[in-house]
């Protein structure tokens, strides 16, 4: 009785073995596949705009951060200046 067993899961997994390749291979799996992969593309790409987005902002911000620090600088220079006249 166990070795029947045994012979019908064997012969089941590979039935259901043949079934899942022929599935996976089908046409209509493959147009699955190049719709999410259009799909991820897509994605890919509007990640990329953003990250550009970011990456001009945060360019721009350090930009004026260091015009910031440079303005500070000169008018520290000039309180010294006056300070070192009185």
């Amino acid at each position: 009785m166990n070795l029947y067993k045994g012979l019908a899961l064997f012969a089941g997994g590979v039935l259901f073995g043949s079934a899942g390749i022929k599935l996976l291979s089908s046409k209509d799996a493959k147009k699955v596949y190049t719709h999410t992969t259009a799909a991820v593309l897509r994605m890919k790409n509007s990640v990329m705009e953003t990250v550009t987005c970011v990456q001009e902002n945060a360019a721009d911000v350090l930009a004026a951060a260091k015009e910031i620090n440079e303005q500070r600088d000169q008018e520290d220079a000039v309180a010294e200046a006056e300070g070192a006249e009185a």
